[in-house]
């Protein structure tokens, strides 16, 4: 049987190029197809925390949005930063198949974005106050599920900056409602049939970012009580500042708590929580602090897990082997 080589060489003497062409399309259809690795190409959104500074530093720039998502309305007229749209975070999330707080589907994600002036060129700066620091890293998370490769999350939140001595308004802003389309990433999601075939696979590491009363199922909060076998339970206080919530522990202390639990960066991480907001925090963290690659968040978590009656639950302290 003649070579590949001297085939391509009697046929396509004339038009080389060609022939190269040929011969690779014939070395891909002889050649096992690799595996390519679950994560795809490396992403191109960067995720930041700013400071103040940074915002007064960027103000200007007619591309950037600014999106205030605390909940409470009055807290947002009484002050907050120039030109920042208020929008909840609960806006975000309802009721889906009868679970309660479900992220809402790609289409109205998109029209919240567009009525809030976020179009897909815009850079996005987030920002909240107190507790609702989980709304600021929930929102950023879902700007980069939908496709924002440009977005900021105010360190210190609306506390820090106003203590910076930074500008405040009470003015509403005036802009045009965007032109938005989700550019949906699910690179960074797993849903609940990815977590039914993960659990107690080698490599797979589940983090609980649950308080540890819920996680070891003392506390009867759910129909079912207690945590996915072989989670590590790391509750999200953990990676923040009692005094100011918006702000981080430094990362060389949140390194040391990733160790005690023996989790590292060559871990397929999975990140679940009660209701898939607590864990945007530290998958924010993980990812964009700690630069660790391969972190994902289990959004329908507990609320939904909880309601399987098929999947495993451990109860109990984790085991850390």
């Amino acid at each position: 049987m003649m070579k590949t080589q001297e085939f391509f060489g009697a046929k396509f003497q004339k038009n080389k190029l060609f022939a190269l062409g040929v011969a690779i399309c014939a070395c891909l259809l002889i050649t096992p197809m690799l595996h390519l690795p679950a994560w795809g190409t490396p992403s191109s959104t960067k995720i930041q925390f700013v400071s103040p500074n940074w915002v007064a530093e960027n103000a200007k720039d007619p591309n950037l949005r600014i999106l205030d998502v605390r909940n409470a309305a009055l807290e947002y007229v009484a002050g907050h930063l120039p030109g920042a749209v208020n929008i909840p975070d609960k806006a975000f999330r309802g009721p889906k198949e009868g679970l309660p707080v479900q992220y809402w589907d790609n289409q109205r994600l998109g029209e919240i974005f567009a009525n809030s002036g976020v179009t897909n060129n815009s850079r996005v700066l987030v920002y909240s106050d107190g507790i609702d620091v989980l709304g600021a890293t929930m929102v950023a998370y879902l700007l980069e599920r939908s496709g924002v490769k440009n977005i900021a999350v105010l360190d210190g939140g609306y506390k820090g900056y106003a203590a910076a001595s930074q500008p405040v308004t009470k003015e509403f802003p005036k802009y045009k409602v965007g032109k938005f389309t989700v550019k949906y990433n699910p690179a960074v999601r797993v849903s609940l049939s990815e977590v039914r075939k993960l659990i107690g696979n080698k490599g797979i590491t589940f983090i609980d970012a649950r308080p540890p009363d819920l996680f070891q199922g003392k506390e009867k909060l759910w129909v079912r009580n207690g945590h996915i076998p072989g989670a590590r339970n790391i509750p999200w206080t953990s990676f923040t500042d009692p005094e100011n919530l918006h702000k981080f522990k430094s990362l060389d202390e949140i390194k040391q708590i990733l160790a005690d639990k023996k989790i590292t960066p060559a871990d397929d991480i999975i990140v679940s929580c009660s209701t898939g907001q607590e864990a945007t925090l530290q998958y924010m963290v993980l990812k964009y602090l700690l630069g660790y690659p391969k972190v994902r968040v289990y959004e329908g978590s507990w609320t939904e897990y909880s309601t399987q009656s098929d999947v495993p639950v451990a109860t109990g302290p984790e085991q850390v082997s």
